[in-house]
């Protein structure tokens, strides 16, 4: 049990030297970016993109298929309605079926002058005319049995039941497997494809856009904790000096050198000083809060800031040329690749104009099949071909569809010169920002020079009795005021920094070397 609560102990020891070991900049921009929801969310939308990409490249490969069915009906087929009865014929020299008569057979003269035939295949009589062998029909008139089929009486039959021509087709299944390779498809999955690659494009630049308005809300939080830290130590610095001058004046009280007048005035400002200062404490706390709830840190954990001493930097962000800068930043990426979007849409609805050929082929199966007769078994075959399809007339649909896509077109052109402009001139405007804070920052720094030697010469004069309280009073407010200047103004020009570099399209970069 002992040693359980040295380990406890020990454990909480090293969790509280990590959480008071100093942090810079670049680890609370790690932290933020492995932390951010947001983030990973559009990481996400890039996997998702690359997949969908991959899946529009399988479109130039052939598509094979699996089906089957099974089908029960409840009746069976006939091809017949009724029994049959079909005439039983001979084959003449030529191999045609016809009524001529057998060379055995045996010529009967009857009294009227015609003949018939003993193994003839038909019931008729015949008679001579033109020295040709005539048939007769039922009222003795010869005919042509080509022209008067109907005619002929055949002496036999042969007998085709409705039965033999009925098919069991109660239940029926169906197999096969088939592919279909496209040739030829008027462009479609060539621009298909590369719409899929732009919008990995896409994904990937709103990644970056992600990372840098990531990286800019840490850099304001970490910031704004410095400032805020600065001006929570500067207002317990005039708290202590309003205090001390507020022992003072009720010592000159008590001695009556001073009126109580004199003595509340400075209670007052003393009154200020705390509620100020309580002020300034609640702002850092939820200042840090703030900044542990980007890094992924527990909110009320408070960790130490390596740039709290606020020093000043002369590193400013290096001038990069306007064609850099709209190639870097990650709106131009995404219009960009919109526009190539807006482009492949349009020669896609080009596409809708022109055939489409496909190979296709594949293997059927049925039982019952029709390959041998009527089989209760399964068999099947191959099939192979080549289908073509030519869109012909559709009432101008593909060709109001190929100007909205050149409308189109054109307004991605459009949003790009315009984004340009923008950009431009939001360059213009960091690089002003940020020279006008460096100035700022300079006379706010002369002003602490002065405003303490002011604080300096009113602190003697005080004590030797030449000048007032309030003068002190005035003195120490206009220190307070140039110190805190001086923190917004340094503070300005690290954010300004920033600013610039989210507008040159540099500050994801950083986020590569971390």
């Amino acid at each position: 049990m002992r040693k359980t609560g040295i380990i406890i102990i020990s454990l909480g020891c090293v969790f509280a030297s990590q959480a008071q070991r100093p942090v810079n900049l670049e680890t609370c921009r790690q932290w933020a970016l492995e932390h951010n929801k947001t983030l990973k969310v559009a990481k996400e939308n890039v996997r998702a993109a690359e997949a969908m990409s991959k899946a529009a490249f399988t479109q130039f490969l052939p598509n094979f298929s699996a089906t089957g069915a099974y089908l029960h009906n409840q009746k069976n087929l006939s091809l017949m309605g009724e029994d049959a009865y079909l005439p039983v014929g001979v084959l003449d020299g030529t191999g045609n079926f016809g009524i001529g008569v057998t060379e055995t057979s045996v010529p009967t003269i009857h009294d009227d002058g015609t003949l018939s035939f003993g193994e003839s295949s038909v019931n008729n009589r015949f008679t001579t005319v033109d020295g040709q062998m005539v048939p007769l029909d039922a009222q003795g008139q010869p005919f042509d049995p080509q022209v008067h089929p109907e005619k002929i009486d055949w002496k036999n039959y042969a007998m085709l039941p409705k039965s033999a021509m009925e098919f069991d087709a109660r239940n029926i299944f169906v197999g096969g497997i088939s592919f279909v390779q496209p040739l030829f498809m008027g462009g479609k999955i060539v621009q298909l494809n590369a719409i899929a690659k732009s919008n990995v494009k896409i994904a990937e630049a709103r990644v970056e856009e992600q990372i840098e308005t990531l990286l800019l809300n840490v850099d304001k939080a970490y910031w704004r904790v410095v400032s805020v830290e600065n001006k929570a130590t500067l207002a317990r610095e005039y708290r202590g000096l309003v205090d001390e001058l507020n022992r003072n004046m009720e010592a000159l009280h008590e001695e009556g050198m001073v009126t109580k007048a004199d003595v509340l005035k400075v209670r007052v400002k003393l009154n200020e000083a705390d509620v100020s200062l309580a002020k300034v404490e609640n702002g850092l706390t939820l200042s840090r809060m703030a900044l542990n709830q980007l890094c992924g840190l527990p909110l009320e954990e408070q960790v130490v800031l390596e740039d709290a001493a606020l020093e000043e930097s002369l590193d400013f962000p290096e001038q990069v040329p306007f064609d850099r800068v709209w190639a870097n930043r990650p709106e131009m990426k995404i219009l960009r690749q919109a526009g190539n979007i807006a482009a492949a849409n349009k020669k896609m609805q080009i596409s809708n104009f022109l055939p489409s050929i496909a190979l296709t082929g594949g293997y059927v199966a049925t039982n019952p099949n029709l390959f041998n007769g009527f089989e209760k078994k399964l068999n099947g075959m191959f099939t192979f071909g080549v289908t073509a399809s030519v869109p012909l007339f559709h009432f101008g649909e593909k060709r109001h569809a190929l100007n909205a896509s050149r409308s189109q077109a054109v307004i991605a052109k459009l949003e790009m010169e315009e984004a340009k402009e923008k950009i431009e001139l939001q360059v213009h405007q960091n690089r002003h920002r940020v020279e006008e804070g460096v100035k700022k920052q300079a006379a706010t720094r002369q002003n602490i020079a002065q405003a303490e030697e002011n604080l300096r010469y009113a602190r003697e004069g005080f004590n030797e009795g030449v000048i007032t309280s309030t003068d002190l009073l005035m003195a120490q407010t206009a220190w307070l005021s140039a110190r805190s200047e001086y923190i917004d103004a340094t503070i300005e020009v690290k954010l300004n920094s920033a600013y610039l570099k989210k507008s040159q399209g540099t500050l994801s970069y950083e986020a590569d070397s971390l």
